[in-house]
């Protein structure tokens, strides 16, 4: 195991306090948009967090009244003009690779949503656990808009289980953006919140899941992203596992104790 309160990272904001990281992008002037760099170190960033023993949860933040305007039209699209197939797909294997990285860390993963969250942006909330936002927050899956495909970074899979095929569908195919009103009402918001408002309920929706019983919630995230690809039986003897492995943890114990104490479990997380 490794922490991760001493990471420096070059092409982003990183911060640990409470056994919560928080991470948000840091060109706040362009709407936080992201390099081939800023790719890179954010998806070596979720995979290092697998192992971190410091950090629980993550709270993806905005910036400057932003979240993420997607791909870098300077540094990132621009280049990415007249490059062969190889180096096209090695670009597009690595923006993947973040979303499966957000994926497979282990560790709940809160997207606190201001302003324009579009592109590579509107990606992250989606594959964030949790999407909280404001009723000012702009997501635009826009692919279409620049001449690409809508199925991008797992857009196709992921978008139509959060909010349905027809509603996914129309925003892949049209581009336009999600109004924060509409997104709550589909189930891809979780909430809204005023702007001076979300950082402070995203912390406190963090802290509340870092004090609960964390190996467990670690499982519960494994869950929820392989039962995708299970029939019903599959997965109900799967949780049927994981649940076994649960009661294994002391927190299990401590919930017990707790209750026939009429005390609150105090979780630990082992």
């Amino acid at each position: 195991m490794t922490a991760l309160a001493t990471l420096k990272p070059q092409h982003f904001l990183w911060e640990v306090a409470d056994r919560i990281g928080t991470v948000r992008l840091n060109r706040p002037d362009r709407k936080n948009p992201l390099t081939f760099e800023s790719y890179a170190e954010l998806r070596d960033l979720f995979r290092d967090l697998v192992y971190a023993s410091d950090v629980d949860v993550v709270v993806f933040a905005s910036n400057g009244g932003n979240f993420c305007s997607g791909g870098d039209v300077h540094d990132i699209i621009g280049p990415l003009i007249g490059l062969p197939m190889k180096e096209l797909l090695a670009f597009t294997r690595m923006t993947g690779d973040l979303v499966k990285a957000m994926i497979g860390c282990g560790k709940p993963i809160i997207a606190a949503v201001d302003g324009v969250a579009v592109g590579a942006g509107a990606i992250i909330a989606m594959a964030s656990d949790l999407r909280l936002a404001t009723p000012a927050a702009k997501c635009a899956f826009l692919f279409t808009r620049v001449g690409l495909a809508g199925c991008d970074m797992g857009a196709c899979a992921m978008l139509p289980r959060i909010i349905g095929q027809g509603r996914a569908a129309e925003l892949l195919y049209t581009g336009r953006t999600m109004r924060a009103e509409e997104g709550e009402r589909w189930g891809f918001w979780n909430a809204l919140h005023a702007p001076e408002a979300l950082e402070a309920e995203a912390m406190a929706l963090a802290r509340s899941l870092a004090a609960g019983p964390t190996f467990a919630h670690s499982m519960t995230k494994t869950q929820l992203n392989h039962e995708w690809n299970m029939g019903l039986e599959q997965a109900i003897e799967a949780e049927a596992q994981a649940q076994a492995i649960c009661m294994q943890t002391r927190d299990f114990e401590r919930a017990y104790r707790a209750f026939v104490a009429k005390e609150k479990p105090v979780f630990a997380g082992d």
